[in-house]
């Protein structure tokens, strides 16, 4: 069984190695990526960057190359475990993405809601979800300006998220009873329960260790063949689907992985920063602290302002060689730099414009990233938005071999060919850690 996951940005696959993420699913991608030794293959869609609309039409677009792929590999449907990936503090497309898969690949008996990301201390406990013992709707989270909600109850929030098209009083849940008891002699009534599943199914699922979704995947793989079932979930989930056994690489061989230059010595690395949730404003802060880091800003409101102009290429250019003229200086000098947004969100006119002014710093970030990365010894990218650019069109990278994880949720991944082959680049989702965890990052691969 193949377990494929459609990832909404690229740090979905904290909890997994070894394993491929493709950029690209054109037909001959997915089929390079069908054959790959790993039971798992991941498919960054970035799709938490695009409005309802377009994510569906994604959604649909990768499903419908899946098919042809699969077609031309031999297998059929039932082969396929499909994972819409999404964020464990529930921002994203949670229910309209399930929605467009069950449209393009199904029929399925349940779409199994799994929030939880026990590495990053994301929990679900009586149908209720929580951050670090906390409700998620009371973080800071929850009042993100495009996904928004109201209710940590994942009943209640998929009725909130569906407009109503889900009844709170509908959805069924696993409980983590049932789960300890099926880690045990119980097995065989959890794989009734989910036998008992039909007609696509709203179901939420308690966790709160890492077995308990173990139990979970060996009932939905004792009905492979007999039951669909479609998961939207959080890194855990996937772990436990796809079972990828021990890493090949500890924390110590991944830093290892830094690029040398010529000569033997280590070469510089470089910290971008995109996301702007409050964790990573404190993360950031500590981090620009260090002696051996310098900041340069990209200024949002000068930004924003140069791309309503009339001539907002030529304008943009003449900044971009500003900065990295800024960049190569700092990275010739011994320094780290870190390149960040201005801190802050700013509010355009309407959500459309929110995301093209997104998309466009995103680029911005990558292009800058793309002329340095020749010099450099690593890369990490914070945000998801961020660091999918970054790989997709900076770098213009069709897939990435994922290695590891150098601290819980942190993957280290690496291009297999081209220009930048073999540079290690740390994705760090924007909502994960304490606030010295990206400062801990930075240290340990300049120690590496």
């Amino acid at each position: 069984m193949k377990v494929v996951v459609i990832d909404d940005d690229p740090t979905g696959s904290q909890t997994v190695h070894s394993c491929p993420l493709l950029l690209r699913w054109d037909v001959n991608t997915l089929c390079r990526g069908l054959r790959h030794a790993s039971p798992l293959m991941f498919l960054l869609a970035n799709t938490r960057a695009l409005t309802p609309t377009d994510a569906a039409e994604r959604n649909h677009g990768i499903v419908a190359a899946l098919d042809q792929a699969l077609q031309r590999e031999g297998l059929v449907r039932d082969q396929v475990l499909l994972v819409s990936r999404g964020d464990s503090t529930l921002r994203g497309h949670g229910v309209l993405e399930p929605e467009a898969l069950q449209a393009a690949f199904g029929p399925f008996d349940a779409t199994l809601h799994v929030p939880a990301f026990l590495e990053g201390g994301r929990t679900t406990v009586n149908g209720v979800h929580l951050l670090h013992g906390e409700p998620v709707h009371t973080t800071s989270f929850a009042q993100d300006r495009l996904f928004g909600f109201s209710s940590s109850d994942l009943a209640c929030w998929l009725e909130e998220k569906s407009d109503g098209a889900i009844a709170a009083a509908s959805v069924q849940r696993i409980t983590g009873i049932e789960l300890d008891f099926a880690c045990g002699a119980g097995l065989p009534l959890l794989i009734d329960r989910l036998r008992s599943l039909q007609g696509n199914a709203a179901v939420v699922v308690d966790a709160e260790r890492q077995e308990q979704l173990i139990a979970l995947a060996a009932a939905v793989r004792a009905l492979q063949g007999e039951k669909r079932f479609l998961f939207r979930s959080a890194a855990s989930m996937v772990k436990a689907l796809a079972d990828p056994g021990p890493p090949p690489l500890d924390p110590e061989g991944l830093v290892g992985l830094r690029r040398p230059a010529a000569d033997g010595t280590p070469q510089p690395g470089l910290v971008m920063v995109g996301s702007h949730v409050p964790l990573a404003d404190q993360q950031l802060e500590l981090l620009v602290a260090e002696p051996d880091c310098h900041g340069v800003e990209l200024p949002v409101p000068r930004i924003a302002r140069v791309l309503e102009g009339p001539t907002a290429d030529l304008l943009l250019a003449d900044l971009e060689q500003v900065w990295l003229q800024q960049l190569r200086a700092l990275l010739g000098q011994g320094l780290t730099p870190v390149l960040f947004t201005s801190r802050g969100e700013l509010r355009c006119a309407s959500e459309h414009e929110d995301r093209r002014l997104s998309s466009a710093l995103a680029e911005l970030m990558g292009r800058l990233a793309a002329a340095l990365a020749p010099d450099l010894g690593y890369l990490i990218s914070k945000g998801g938005i961020t660091t999918q650019t970054l790989l997709a069109r900076g770098l213009a990278l069709e897939s990435v071999q994922l290695e590891g994880q150098l601290l819980p949720g942190l993957s280290l991944v690496r291009p297999s060919g081209g220009p930048f082959s073999r540079l290690p680049i740390l994705t760090f989702p924007g909502n994960l850690g304490r606030s010295d965890t990206l400062r801990d990052a930075w240290q340990r691969m300049e120690a590496g």
